[in-house]
C-alpha cells in the first residue's frame, strides 16, 4: 500500500510502500478513503512528543470502509463506513478506564502516534474504539470530526455552562466549536494571530459575535475561554480575559512553556485545567450532536502525496478550517 511516513523529526515525510496490515483479534481493516491532517500530527513528525520506537504512519481522523475482520470482530461488517479518531486502545483495567476516565490511560495507545494511522491506504484499527460516521457527511467533510471536533467538543465541555466563550488559535477545533457553540445559545469570541483579518472574517461567518487579536482583549469579560493554539504565552492572556470564577482550558496535547505570571491574574477563583484525549463517550455524543447542529465543515483537500505540503500550510495558517488527505475513491 502506499504510505507517508517520517523517518527523522523536522524531515519531511517520505513516500513508502508498505504492506497492507493484517487485523489481530477484535481488529479491522480499513480502506482509507480521507484523513484530516491535525496540529498534533506536526508535533508528531517535529520531535516534540516523545519519540516512538519505529516509523508510524501518522494520521488519526480516519474515515474509511471495513474490508477485512480479525478473529471476534463482528462490530462493523464488511462495507460499513466507520471513523477512526485519536484514543486507538486503553487496558480497560485501572482505575481510570473504570471509573469512565478512559482519557487519562497510563497504557493507552494512540492513532498515528504509537499506533499506525491513516496517511495510507489501509489501516488496522481495534473496533472497540471507532466510530460509525453520520451519513449526512461525506468522507472528507467528516474526517476533522474525528479530532477537532471531538477534542473540541470536550474542551467545550471542560469549560462548564458559560455564557461567553472565547476561543484563542481559530483553527480547525475552533471553527467547529464555534457552531456547537452558537447552537446552544452561547456566545463566542474569537482571538487570531494578530492581523489576521481573514482569519477574523472566517470566525465571524462561523458564528462569532467579535473576532480580534490575541493580544487584544475582549470587549466584555469571559466566562471560559478555550486555548486551541500551541501556545504558553496565551495562557495569562486568557486568564486577564476571563472574570472571576472564570475558567481557562488548555486544548491541545502539546504547549510550549507557560510564562511567569502575576498571582492576581489567577486570584478571584480563576482555573486553568487542560484537557487530555478523548474518551469513546464523547466520541459518541459528539458525532450525533454535530449531525444535528449541524455543524459544517471547512475543508481544503490534498492528494495523500502531498502530506508534506498540507503539513506545511497548517504550520503557517494558510487555509482556514481543516486540511484533508484524500487517499482512496470510495
Amino acid at each position: 500500500m502506499r504510505a507517508m511516513i517520517p523517518d527523522e523529526p523536522r524531515r519531511p515525510l517520505r513516500p513508502a510502500d508498505l504492506p497492507r496490515p493484517e487485523p489481530g483479534p477484535g481488529q479491522i481493516v480499513l480502506r482509507v478513503h480521507a484523513c484530516a491532517v491535525c496540529r498534533t500530527d506536526l508535533h508528531v513528525v517535529d520531535g516534540e512528543l516523545p519519540a516512538t520506537c519505529r516509523s508510524v504512519v501518522p494520521g488519526h481522523e480516519i474515515v474509511g470502509r471495513v474490508v477485512e475482520q480479525g478473529s471476534g470482530a463482528s462490530r462493523f461488517a464488511v462495507g460499513t463506513r466507520i471513523g477512526v479518531p485519536w484514543l486507538g486502545w486503553t487496558c480497560g483495567t485501572c482505575r481510570f478506564c473504570r471509573g469512565g476516565r478512559e482519557n487519562l490511560c497510563d497504557r493507552a495507545r494512540f492513532t498515528g502516534y504509537q499506533l499506525d494511522g491513516g496517511y495510507a491506504e489501509y489501516a488496522v484499527a481495534d473496533e472497540r474504539f471507532c466510530f460509525a460516521i453520520p451519513d449526512e457527511y461525506d468522507d472528507v467533510h467528516a474526517a476533522p470530526l474525528l479530532c477537532a471536533g471531538l477534542i473540541g467538543y470536550r474542551a467545550l465541555r471542560a469549560a462548564g455552562d458559560a455564557e461567553r466563550v472565547g476561543l484563542y488559535g481559530f483553527g480547525a477545533a475552533a471553527h467547529v466549536v464555534a457552531q456547537i457553540a452558537g447552537a446552544d445559545g452561547q456566545r463566542v469570541f474569537a482571538f487570531t494571530r494578530p492581523d489576521d483579518e481573514q482569519g477574523q472574517r472566517f470566525a465571524r461567518a462561523c458564528g462569532a459575535e467579535w473576532a480580534g487579536s490575541s493580544d487584544a482583549l475582549p470587549p466584555e469579560p469571559l466566562d471560559a475561554a478555550i486555548i486551541f493554539a500551541p501556545v504558553g504565552a496565551l495562557v495569562p492572556a486568557a486568564l486577564r480575559a476571563v472574570e472571576k470564577g472564570g475558567v481557562v482550558v488548555c486544548a491541545g496535547i502539546h504547549m510550549s512553556d507557560v510564562p511567569a505570571f502575576p498571582y492576581e491574574l489567577l486570584w478571584g477563583e480563576r482555573v486553568v485545567r487542560s484537557v487530555a484525549n478523548l474518551t469513546r463517550r464523547d466520541g459518541d455524543e459528539f458525532l450525533a450532536l454535530a449531525a444535528r447542529v449541524p455543524v459544517r465543515t471547512e475543508v481544503r483537500v490534498y492528494e495523500l502525496e502531498a502530506a508534506n505540503e498540507a503539513l506545511a500550510d497548517l504550520r503557517a495558517g494558510a487555509f482556514r478550517g481543516a486540511a484533508v488527505l484524500r487517499v482512496s475513491a470510495p
